[in-house]
């Protein structure tokens, strides 16, 4: 899964990177490096441009798509949803089954985004029989944190899905009254061995967890954004995992761990993993 990630760059950057043609100063984000599920990010979209200065801009518009980078919430809402409580737990969406699922397919079919990040972080759980003698008591070893990232340091494109939700408790013209909302598609993690792969610790991203973030090569990112391509098969095509060899993990503090640790100091590597933790 994705569930922590960092998104340091500035957007004059993301705008070069993206051929970004709108993005507006004040949904401007902060460098933020230590991503957590319902933080506001930043998303990359094409779409037509209804209203400027309009969030509510749900229907489909007339017009050639725009590429934009917008400001929406990590934590899908499904448009047909009573509440929003539900998006905690959508951050989410698995490659192998978005097009089917009820709560991701519309959004796969027509509103599909790019999640820009630094990398992401994973934690190594180890096994729940190995312990640490501390103290003469038997302890289980704390998390390892890993983070994941482009070997070359070059952005780290994560597919993603968005969608508008209405709140109906509130009138047309309340600046709460739509949402709009994102989420990250996994596939299986990587099982060759990693770029760079440390001494210690795992040798393939297989190693850290099972699943991670469908990485977008930039040759998928124009037929991805797309929203005229709304062909089921045609865009399952484009979820096939990125040439391995790719990507280099390292350990990092487990100051990460709390979401109120945010800064530069969380992506430092370690030479392996901290002391009182097992891979």
């Amino acid at each position: 899964m994705c569930g922590r990630y960092a998104a340091s760059r500035r957007p004059e950057d993301l705008a070069g990177i993206f051929e970004i043609e709108k993005w507006e100063p004040e949904e401007t984000l902060a460098p933020d490096f230590n991503v957590a599920p319902t933080k506001e990010v930043h998303v990359v979209l094409d779409r037509p441009v209804k209203d400027a200065g309009s969030a509510s801009a749900s229907s489909s518009a007339p017009g050639k798509p725009v590429r934009q980078l917008r400001r929406l919430k990590w934590g899908l809402v499904p448009s047909w949803s009573t509440t929003p409580d539900g998006g905690a737990r959508m951050i989410n969406a698995r490659a192998e089954t978005v097009h089917e699922k009820p709560s991701f397919r519309r959004a796969f079919a027509a509103r599909r985004c790019i999640i820009p990040a630094d990398g992401y972080y994973e934690w190594v759980t180890g096994s729940a029989e190995r312990e640490l003698e501390v103290e003469g008591r038997r302890k289980r070893p704390r998390k390892q944190p890993y983070f994941v990232t482009p070997a070359d340091g070059s952005v780290f494109a994560m597919a993603g899905l968005y969608e508008f939700w209405r709140d109906r408790t509130l009138p047309d013209d309340h600046p709460g009254a739509w949402w709009v909302t994102c989420s990250v598609i996994t596939t299986e993690a990587e099982t060759a061995p990693l770029a760079a792969a440390p001494d210690e610790g795992p040798r393939a991203l297989a190693d850290i967890h099972p699943r991670m973030p469908l990485m977008l090569t930039p040759d998928r990112w124009d037929a991805w954004l797309d929203p005229a391509r709304t062909d089921t098969d045609d865009i399952r095509g484009l979820l096939a995992p990125p040439p391995t060899g790719l990507m280099r993990a390292y350990p990092v503090s487990t100051a990460v761990s709390n979401v109120r640790n945010n800064g530069p100091e969380l992506l430092k590597e370690l030479e392996g993993p901290e002391e009182g933790t097992l891979f």
